[in-house]
């Protein structure tokens, strides 16, 4: 770059950049989702945000993902280490583009140090070359958590991820919301039933995921071109759009599968449902919470059995909010063994910025201070400093003004970002052991002795 050229400093489109008020929300946000993972014995792990290409490429696991691939740029005057850098084949590296292949290869490089069933929860960043819009970005955080078992895992554990969604999403008080569950299999063994082929099943269960996107008509449109007669067709259709409360679902699915030829995957699938609403229903999930869809399917290969995706009611085009399912293969693809799984995603970036949009989550105060102790005159800072400290060591969060401006500019400064209380002592009122306390909510102004300062913002707060 030549001198005096005017350098772009605006964001590279696609990664998002918080102003303060937004960061304190997702703060808030993640240390909600935390609290929800942690009371289910969910523990924390961090994987790098590179990994070795061979690893996010494994056994097709990229799907429509772009990756971001890493390679250094040297300096001019080390041009010569390029061809010495080892940035190709094994050595090879990218940016990890979702949490699950990297949780992989992570119990990979970690399995005699760790227990099993393995639940952990993670809170990175991830990176996608994908086209960036509104709500969509290429770089964004994911809050997953993922219980693996090796062998074997127990159902229950998929009933648990509906009651942990439930707790987090009430806690935020986003309003009313549903997850909506299926099982893989019950989609595979219906498709097996009307004689489609293994081939056509995994595309047909991809073009039925798209139902909400391209509708009913596109949706058998893409199911003739994949081969599916149209009677087969209209079976799908009428199969996915059967109906009900969970029970009554349930029954039909019985009732279906022991009328049908090849059920056995079927009726596997049903058997697997029946056992995870009940497990939901004894977590305490009130049925308003949950329902049987079996139109969601999860456009990913890589899920087996249970799957979900939440929806925020009255705002359905937001598309899910957290979704996720049971898997076999993925977790143990390293190893060479079975490694059954379940687990969520909350894509907490993408959340954020529909529900800001949608005005149904307001941003938060740009600081956290909750009071600021004006500067009346510079001979009293030390005794603002040493109310400053006070009110800290009592728990409150507190700005102290350094530089003496007019008081009302002190005022209007605080009320821009959010603070509520101003502290105001003057020589008198340090003479006296006393301060004024001003509430910028109300305008009221009352008069509090220093030693009581602590207590009654305390009380005023709460």
């Amino acid at each position: 770059m030549a001198k005096g050229d005017k350098i772009n400093f605006s964001t590279p489109s696609g990664f998002p950049e918080f102003l303060p008020s937004e960061k304190r929300l997702e703060l808030y946000l993640l240390d909600t989702i935390r609290k929800v993972y942690e009371s289910y014995g969910f523990t924390p792990i961090e994987t790098p945000a590179v990994e070795r290409l061979e690893v996010l490429q494994a056994k097709g696991n990229q799907g429509d993902n772009i990756i971001y691939g890493i390679e250094p740029i040297l300096p001019p005057n080390r041009q010569a280490e390029k061809d010495k850098s080892g940035e190709t084949g094994s050595e090879a590296r990218a940016l990890k583009f979702d949490q699950t292949v990297p949780l992989a290869a992570y119990i990979a490089r970690h399995l005699n140090e760790l227990t099993f069933p393995f639940a952990r929860y993670q809170m990175d960043v991830v990176f996608r070359g994908e086209r960036a819009k509104d709500g969509r970005f290429r770089q964004f955080r994911q809050c997953d958590i993922d219980v693996v078992g090796r062998s074997s895992l127990s159902l229950l554990y998929d009933a648990q991820m509906p009651a942990i969604i439930t707790e987090i999403f009430e806690a935020i008080n986003i309003g009313d919301f549903v997850i909506r569950i299926n099982n893989r299999k019950v989609l595979t063994g219906f498709f097996q039933s009307l004689g489609i082929s293994e081939t056509q099943i995994k595309s047909c269960i991809s073009i039925i995921d798209n139902l909400e996107k391209i509708g009913e008509a596109k949706v058998k449109q893409e199911l003739e071109k994949e081969g599916v007669n149209s009677e087969q067709t209209q079976k799908i259709i009428d199969f996915i759009k059967i109906d009900g409360n969970s029970d009554e679902i349930l029954s039909k699915l019985k009732h279906l599968s022991e009328n049908l030829p090849e059920s056995a995957q079927l009726n596997l699938g049903v058997n697997e449902l029946e056992t995870v609403i009940a497990g939901v229903r004894n977590l305490g999930v009130p049925d308003k919470r949950f329902c049987i869809d079996l139109s969601i399917a999860r456009g990913l290969n890589y899920y087996t059995g249970t799957v979900y995706e939440t929806t925020l009611i009255g705002h359905e085009a937001l598309g899910s909010i957290c979704s996720g399912g049971r898997y076999e293969e993925l977790v143990g693809m390293f190893l060479g063994e079975k490694m059954p799984g379940v687990g969520i995603s909350i894509g907490l970036t993408r959340l954020i910025s529909r529900l800001l949009k949608a005005g149904i989550l307001n941003t938060l105060p740009a600081t956290p201070a909750q009071v600021v102790v004006v500067n009346m005159q510079e001979d009293l800072m030390p005794t603002y400093l040493q109310v400053s400290q006070q009110l800290r060591q009592a728990g409150i969060n507190v700005v102290t003004n350094f530089d003496k401006r007019p008081l009302g500019k002190q005022f209007q400064t605080a009320d821009k970002q959010g603070i509520r209380f101003c502290v105001i002592i003057g020589a008198d009122e340090a003479t006296a052991q006393k301060s004024s306390l001003k509430d910028l909510q109300t305008g009221e102004q009352i008069e509090v002795a220093l030693a009581d300062l602590a207590a009654e913002v305390k009380r005023r707060l709460q």
